[in-house]
């Protein structure tokens, strides 16, 4: 079992950003992290949480790190005695946020990775993506949490915006390889509804040759490509708890949630969900919903697809694709050799 905890409060609103997020609502805290609590106690019941049965912890985001350590204080006294030994304990955080005794404080408590949002060390394209730190906010911030004691520290980067070089990207990467990182996220910018770049959609221009040059250099440097965005020595835990289907906790306004073939989703409004942790929407999935999202998240990732899921229609196609290259067949599973063309594959397959 998994656990995602969504925190929405935000220090700036980022020009690309459509997650639950707001910058205006950080009175609030206190409460909604008292809701966070009471909602956890409620979920851990329902999904049948045991002593040592939760695998992963991620907060995310929003800026999970402009709330203090001691505010996630009971939450974790909540979850601990169900965490299993070895649990990857991840907290998503910004570089301008991310103080000293911010990492200090999560590590005490028993965080023990961190992904931080950098996008890109360019000075001028974080200020194009509405970034509220400078690139030496991100190097320092990547170099304490390193002398903090983080053994696993993970940085996005963002490719594809209006201006993007390969020289840029160049020199994104070559940053990136100087920080005690052994995992590294890479975004293509996509313009989303309700955010400010949906008024300049050329803002993004990801371009493939691009993108193929990029995930060849990331990996050149010893990072081996996990899942279309996810590269590393390291492979996140929690990423992988997503695609290979398992069961996850979603708390916090606008988190989602699944238990077997049931989703869950609490309130988006920070106010409402204050108001009523517990009230929680439902949908169910159907076998054929399930089976198809399998196909989907297997061939984005190393996950891979079992042959026994799909159809006989299926089956036939995806043999043809195996004579092609295209796919690979290995002990009753198929894999994906390039993940940008994954969502191509799995519709090929099920349409």
């Amino acid at each position: 079992m998994l656990v995602y905890i969504h925190i929405p409060f935000c220090d700036s609103k980022c020009s690309y950003c459509a997650f639950n997020s707001y910058v205006d609502k950080f009175h609030l805290k206190a409460t909604y992290m008292q809701a966070l609590y009471q909602q956890l106690t409620f979920e851990l019941q329902r999904f049948g949480a045991t002593k040592k049965s939760i695998e992963t912890l991620f907060i995310g985001g929003g800026t999970p790190s402009t709330v203090s350590p001691e505010l996630y204080k009971p939450i974790f006294q909540l979850l601990m005695p169900y965490m299993q030994e070895d649990a990857e304990i991840t907290s998503e955080a910004n570089p301008n946020s991310a103080t000293q005794e911010w990492l200090e404080g999560m590590y005490t408590l028993g965080v023990n990775r961190i992904s931080f949002g950098v996008q890109s060390f360019d000075a001028e394209k974080l200020k194009i993506l509405n970034r509220a730190h400078t690139p030496q906010m991100a190097i320092d911030a990547l170099t304490n949490a390193h002398k903090v004691g983080y053994k696993n520290l993970s940085l996005d980067l963002i490719y594809g915006v209006a201006g993007d070089t390969k020289e840029l990207l160049q020199k994104d990467i070559a940053q990136a390889f100087t920080l005690p990182i052994n995992h590294l996220s890479a975004y293509a910018l996509t313009i989303e509804e309700h955010t400010p770049f949906e008024k300049t959609p050329q803002m993004a221009q990801e371009q493939l040759e691009h993108t193929q040059w990029l995930f060849k250099t990331i990996q050149s440097h010893g990072f081996k490509q996990y899942e279309i965005s996810n590269f590393g020595t390291y492979y996140s835990k929690h990423n992988l708890g997503y695609w290979q289907y398992k069961d996850y906790i979603g708390a916090g306004a606008g988190a989602v949630g699944k238990y077997k073939t049931t989703r869950f989703y609490p309130h988006t409004s920070v106010e409402n969900y204050i108001d009523n942790p517990l009230h929680v929407s439902q949908e169910e999935l159907s076998q054929e919903d399930v089976r198809v999202e399998k196909i989907f998240l297997g061939f984005r990732s190393l996950v891979g697809v079992a042959t026994e899921i799909l159809t006989d229609e299926e089956t036939i196609k995806a043999s043809i694709l195996v004579e092609e290259k295209k796919l690979i067949l290995k002990e009753q599973k198929l894999y994906n050799p390039d993940y940008l063309l994954a969502d191509e594959i799995a519709l090929f397959l099920t349409t």
